[in-house]
């Protein structure tokens, strides 16, 4: 779930595709730029979640 200024969105890692909720245009393109960057670690990620593992750390969009 991404939040920005009071509204969220549900975003599908590989898609980009908006499942839930909406953002502001200017937000939505910044997560989904963030979103291709990080495609593969928010899928490592995702997997570490299931196993109860830590999370690792991905780079704010600078």
């Amino acid at each position: 779930m991404t939040r920005y200024s009071g509204d969220e969105a549900m975003v599908e890692v590989r898609t980009g595709e908006v499942l839930r909720g909406s953002l502001p245009r200017r937000a939505l393109s910044l997560v989904q730029e963030w979103r291709t960057l990080h495609v593969q670690e928010l899928l490592d990620n995702w997997e570490r979640a299931r196993q109860r593992q830590p999370l690792a750390y991905i780079a704010p969009l600078e």
